[in-house]
């Protein structure tokens, strides 16, 4: 990181970032390109290790994606603000943001599935656990990065 200055190093406050952030991003390579996926997401943290879940339908240019490789790269990012300035130069941008890597695979049994679901529930309920319909849950693939990698840095 260029900007030792803006790293975020506490643990805690990543997980915080992190909780408000809306959207990760999926970075995958196709055919030697980055194809790049917006994705909502659930997260569990268990002794200091993320998961990442994600879901989403059994077909597509994503799932074939992710059938092909096993590391994948993320970014996330929040409260932007426009910092205008006297000249070109001087203007800046708050934000919030966070990259890692990590270990992708769709997990295959119903169980695990449901686990999965219920992390991305959870963001947005106050339930913790669901009933779901053993049909749709077939249909679905349900998407864990385990991530091997990750930071956190903030323009304040």
């Amino acid at each position: 990181m260029r900007r030792k200055d803006r790293e975020i190093k506490d643990f805690n406050n990543m997980l915080e970032i992190l909780s408000a952030c809306d959207c990760c991003r999926l970075g995958l390579i196709d055919n030697g390109l980055a194809y790049i996926v917006p994705l909502n997401f659930g997260y569990k943290e268990t002794n200091g290790r993320l998961e990442l879940f994600f879901h989403g339908a059994a077909e597509g240019k994503k799932i074939e994606l992710i059938k092909a490789q096993n590391t994948v790269s993320f970014e996330m990012d929040r409260k932007h603000q426009l910092l205008v300035g006297e000249s070109p130069c001087s203007y800046s941008y708050l934000y919030q943001s966070i990259m890692g890597e990590g270990e992708i695979k769709l997990l295959n049994d119903f169980e695990e599935k449901t686990q999965g679901m219920d992390v991305i529930m959870s963001r947005f309920s106050d339930e913790q656990s669901w009933e779901y319909p053993r049909g749709m849950i077939e249909k679905m693939e349900v998407i864990k990065l385990a991530v091997t990698k990750w930071s956190c840095k903030e323009n304040k």
